[in-house]
């Protein structure tokens, strides 16, 4: 069996090629949209995967761990539109990289904190119990967005990006969506 760190980079790695082939065919045409935007793009993908789950058949055909990894994405994209809100140009190839990277860099030291803690509690999750605090994360986000950013006591949006991201991977991981193991 593989570490966490190794199955874990394998399927970053995975969603950041193709972050770049998309990049490629559309450009950073996301940039356009604002947080609230991406956090409802990330919702249909979570309550899409929830109402397969639920259901146990699909009639669009595309799998669930490709709407994982989307989510991974448009969480990653939340991630730089948070931290460059004022610019929305373009992002040349070289510099959409490094932002990806520091992102990820930041939620992958996030994850192997909280493993440490927690120890790796979620290998002996449910996927669907996953997706459901995916769900509740998207909905505690809204509740923020709606509140204007103002929280009493809760980490904020950023922190519930980089938990879904965490969470997605686990989900990836669990189903052995890329073989990792």
């Amino acid at each position: 069996m593989k570490s966490t760190e190794s199955e874990y980079q394998e399927i970053i790695q995975y969603c950041q090629d193709l972050f770049a082939k998309k990049n490629q065919d559309y450009g950073t045409s996301w940039r356009i949209l604002r947080i609230p935007s991406l956090t409802d793009q990330i919702f249909i993908k979570a309550q899409r995967i929830r109402t397969i789950q639920e259901k146990g058949t699909q009639k669009v055909n595309e799998d669930i761990s490709s709407e994982f990894i989307g989510i991974i994405n448009y969480c990653v994209m939340a991630l730089i539109q948070i931290a460059a809100i004022e610019h929305r140009e373009e992002i040349n190839d070289t510099q959409l990289t490094s932002l990806y990277n520091q992102q990820v860099n930041e939620v992958k030291e996030l994850l192997f904190n909280k493993n440490h803690d927690y120890g790796e509690a979620w290998r002996d999750m449910r996927v669907s119990s996953m997706t459901d605090i995916i769900l509740m994360k998207l909905l505690r986000i809204k509740q923020i967005e709606d509140n204007q950013g103002l929280t009493l006591v809760s980490e904020g949006v950023k922190a519930g990006y980089q938990d879904i991201i965490n969470y997605s991977v686990f989900c990836l991981i669990k189903s052995n969506a890329l073989q990792t193991n």
